[in-house]
């Protein structure tokens, strides 16, 4: 078990540090997200930049980035107990660090939703379900991709304790919503002065 631990987090943390919209975005239409839009490297900016088919590719991608570690690691360790709990949430929380601090861009990375959105499309697809509810009900009543994407983070911690039971798996959760939070500190400053930006004006 332990050579799979020294081999699982390093992969997820690097699939996780992986930045396809990035990479996408440069190959397909020849501009660096970094420096425009909202300068974030995830799928929302990507769609605002280089358009919608790109945007959903790159919003598959970062959800795989996520889905395929956690789903190794469920593989090999399981969650029937609380050891296996606590290793599945390091392969979960490694993938989205690797999102949040990329090996590959000097460690200035994304805000992690979509990455974490795929750990817990695996952990629980309820709770995925219900939290992609919430951010399409807020995106569509306020027109705030952000707002949506801190409403999501907002429940999952509780989402995740009504599924399922587990200290370990919650405190995953909450320590996930809580770095999100952190990572749209400038958006939560736009949205309380009425400058974010938003679907239904330019």
């Amino acid at each position: 078990m332990i050579r799979k631990v020294i081999l699982l987090l390093p992969f997820a943390y690097l699939m996780g540090s992986v930045p396809w919209g990035v990479i996408l975005a440069r190959i397909f239409s020849n501009v660096d997200i970094r420096s425009a839009g909202s300068k974030n490297i995830g799928a929302y900016n990507v769609l605002r930049v280089a358009g919608q088919k790109l945007g959903v590719i790159t919003l598959v991608a970062d959800l795989l980035k996520g889905a395929i570690p956690v789903l190794v690691g469920i593989s090999w360790f399981g969650v029937s107990d609380w050891i296996g709990e606590v290793l599945v949430c390091l392969v979960a929380l490694s993938a989205f660090a690797g999102h949040l601090f990329p090996v590959f861009l000097g460690f200035k990375g994304g805000k992690g939703v979509a990455t974490a959105a795929g750990c817990f499309l695996v952990i629980s697809p309820f709770v995925f379900l219900v939290c992609i509810l919430v951010y399409i009900l807020v995106l569509c009543c306020w027109g705030y991709s952000s707002a949506g994407s801190l409403s999501a983070a907002a429940i999952l911690p509780g989402a995740i304790w009504l599924a399922t039971h587990s200290a370990v798996i919650t405190g995953c959760a909450f320590v996930v919503a809580l770095l999100i939070f952190v990572r749209h500190a400038d958006n939560i400053k736009r949205l309380l002065e009425g400058t974010e930006h938003s679907l239904f004006r330019p």
